[in-house]
């Protein structure tokens, strides 16, 4: 999560480091869904399942995003944690990009602070209105480096106590913690939940945590949400409120292979980097571990382009 309140850079310094911020088909045809007073914004929520975070349990009012963009956030957590949602009309895929995704990332020189969420689409083939149908990933410019791992899985454990860290596993023989902090102190363990433990899957990005005066993760090239890339900040800088774009053309299906979609109906946003925030780890017990909190993805609506442009 990331405040952006910025009254002075010692007073961001420390609200940044203390509450840590406060995102294979044929070709078809064009949808079933209506053509015309087509909406711009997303007018439907599907799924949302926060994974475990400092936010967990709080920033969850998802209706916020319905009808406009960029009036509200709702936190994803950590790795994994995910929205589904969809708009009233079949979105086409048209020359460049197609969707506009808002979160809010810091973006000042020296004190970046993203968070990058992964984009996936789907089509509505079977025509049930519903997205359970294939998901095909928005391959960003991390898609491909050696450091990504797909089909990357991570289980959270409910922890016993309300004041304990909660501990996760994942399929790559790694273990740790999603760090508790004094700043928000409810239940980091979602409510949604009604296991002991709770798993994930997805594609990992690295993440650029970096210590310093202002500890900060930089931005990726394109294709994430909640991403302060430079095209980000060149839209904050024209329309004083910043988005990241995205292509449909993009879509790989889960083997890589580039897919032809010529419409999508949903659109899934998760958190794709697993960090608690610590760029000391595995020390927990430095001064500074417990500042930022972990990664987690904020998404504040999504806009169909081609529509917004025509407003």
């Amino acid at each position: 999560m990331k405040i952006k309140s910025i009254i002075s850079l010692a007073l961001l310094s420390a609200v940044l480091l203390s509450c840590k911020k406060e995102n294979a088909a044929e070709k078809e045809g064009e949808g079933d869904k209506p053509t015309t007073n087509q909406s711009p914004y997303l007018n439907k929520i599907y799924d949302f399942k926060q994974a475990p975070g400092q936010f967990t349990n709080d920033l969850v009012k998802t209706d916020i995003l319905i009808g406009s963009a960029g009036n509200g956030l709702v936190s994803l957590g950590g790795f994994g944690g995910y929205i589904v949602f969809g708009f009233d009309h079949s979105v086409t895929n048209t020359t460049g990009a197609d969707l506009g995704i808002y979160g809010n990332p810091l973006i000042g020189i020296g004190m970046e602070f993203s968070e990058p969420g992964i984009v996936c689409v789907m089509q509505d083939q079977n025509k049930n209105g519903l997205p359970d149908d294939a998901w095909y990933e928005l391959a960003g410019s991390e898609y491909n480096d050696q450091a990504t791992i797909k089909n990357y899985k991570i289980t959270y454990y409910k922890p016993t106590k309300l004041t304990d860290d909660i501990r996760w596993k994942d399929n790559q023989g790694k273990e740790g913690l999603v760090l508790r902090n004094q700043f928000h102190t409810q239940d980091y363990f979602p409510s949604w939940a009604t296991a002991s433990e709770i798993s994930f899957t997805g594609t990992l990005i690295k993440n650029t945590l970096t210590p310093g005066e202002i500890i900060t993760n930089k931005p990726l090239s394109f294709g994430y949400a909640d991403n302060g890339s430079s095209e980000y900040v060149s839209l904050q800088e024209q329309l004083y409120r910043g988005y990241n774009t995205f292509d449909i053309d993009w879509a790989v299906d889960a083997t890589g292979k580039k897919v032809i979609l010529a419409t999508i109906d949903f659109v899934k946003v998760y958190t794709g980097q697993n960090s608690n925030g610590n760029p000391f780890n595995p020390d927990n017990d430095n001064d500074h571990s417990r500042y930022i909190g972990e990664i987690s993805t904020e998404f504040g609506g999504a806009v169909d382009l081609k529509l917004l442009k025509n407003k």
